[in-house]
Parts: structure tokens; sequence; C-alpha cells
């Protein structure tokens, strides 16, 4: 599923919504999740899952080719959880 995809469902949804209006909305919601998982808070989304801010430590990774050790840096992820009401849909 696309962005359009999405803003075109917003529009279905509501009839009277215009094709920028539907895009405004689902960039601001998108922003906030950004400014909001980016500041280290959890996000979370009923009936659709958690989104939570890890922290990568530091460690040794080798060359899948050479075999050769190598330092990868410690770095920030999103940990994404479903929800049971979404695994349960999904596995039907």
């Amino acid at each position: 599923m696309k962005r359009s995809d999405i803003v075109r469902s917003i529009q279905v949804q509501f009839k009277h919504m215009r094709p920028t209006d539907a895009a405004a909305m689902l960039d601001t919601v998108a922003e906030h999740l950004i400014e909001s998982i980016t500041e280290g808070d959890r996000i979370e989304i009923r009936g659709f899952g958690t989104f939570q801010p890890r922290v990568r430590a530091t460690k040794v990774g080798y060359n899948p080719c050479t075999g050769q050790p190598m330092h990868l840096d410690a770095g920030r992820t999103i940990l994404f959880k479903p929800s049971r009401e979404l695994t349960k849909k999904m596995n039907g």
C-alpha cells in the first residue's frame, strides 16, 4: 500500500474531503509520529501495535565474504510489535 492509496481511502471514508486535505491530514499524523519516536517516546496505536525506539550497542561483526572482524557502531532503531488483534487477523 502506497501513500496515495491511503489518501484515496481517506477520501472514500470522508466523501466531502479534497485530496489535498486528505494528504495534509496524513502528513500531519506522520510528522507527529516521527517527532515522538525521535524524542524517545513509545507510540501505541490500539488494535494495530506499538513502536518503540531501541538503542543498539557497539559490537564486533564479521564480513561475510572475507570473515574479517569489523567494528559496528552503536545506533538507534525502531521496534514494532503488532497487537494481538492484528496478529489474529493476519493469521486468519
